[in-house]
C-alpha cells in the first residue's frame, strides 16, 4: 500500500471533539462529517485537503470521546494516512476498524513540515519526505491490518470473507 500526499501539520493531543465536533454526531453520513472535520482547529482545512493529502500530528492524536465519527470523518476528507508520534488507544482502533492509515513515526514527525510532499510504502514502512528527501523507518502493517484497511474497514472486511 502506497500514499503520497500533501501535508497537514498539527500538534499534540488533537482529540476528537475538535476532529469532529460534537454538535455533528447526529449524523453518520461520511460526507457530511467531512465538511466539518478540524473546522474548530483549522477553519481553512476542508478547503485545502485534497484526495490523498496526509495528516501529521504531534503525540497523543485523537484522544478524547471514543468515537468512531472521528477516523471517518477524516477519512471522508480524502485524507489516506495520519502519521504522528503517538495515537489514543481508542482512535487507533477506530481508525483501522473504519478503514484508515495511521502510522506511528516520531522521527518523520520532527522533521516533517506543514505542506510537504511525503510518500509512505506502509509494507515496507517507509515515510519519505519528498520535498526534503529525508526518509524514515516506521513499523509496516501487519496483513491483517492490511486487509483490513485495503478493504475499507473491518465491516467491509468481514463482508467479503464472508460472501467467498
Amino acid at each position: 500500500m502506497e500514499f503520497k500526499g500533501t501535508v497537514h501539520r498539527y500538534g499534540r493531543d488533537v482529540d476528537t471533539d475538535v476532529i469532529i465536533p460534537a454538535r455533528y454526531l447526529n449524523t453518520s453520513d461520511p460526507a457530511e462529517l467531512a465538511r466539518h472535520c478540524l473546522e474548530d482547529l483549522d477553519a481553512g482545512f476542508v478547503g485545502r485537503v485534497r484526495p490523498g493529502d496526509i495528516i501529521v500530528a504531534e503525540e497523543n492524536f485523537g484522544c478524547g470521546s471514543s468515537r468512531e465519527h472521528a477516523p471517518i470523518a477524516i477519512k471522508a476528507t480524502g485524507v489516506d494516512v495520519v502519521i504522528a508520534k503517538s495515537f489514543a488507544r481508542i482512535f487507533y482502533r477506530n481508525a483501522i476498524n473504519t478503514g484508515l492509515a495511521i502510522m506511528e513515526c516520531p522521527e518523520a514527525v520532527d522533521a516533517i513540515a506543514d505542506g510537504d510532499v511525503v510518500r509512505v510504502d506502509a509494507d515496507a514502512g517507509t515515510i519519505t519526505d519528498e520535498t526534503t528527501g529525508q526518509a524514515f523507518t516506521a513499523q509496516p502493517f501487519p496483513p491483517f491490518i492490511r486487509e483490513i484497511i485495503e478493504a475499507g474497514g473491518l465491516v467491509p472486511r468481514w463482508k467479503a470473507r464472508l460472501a467467498d
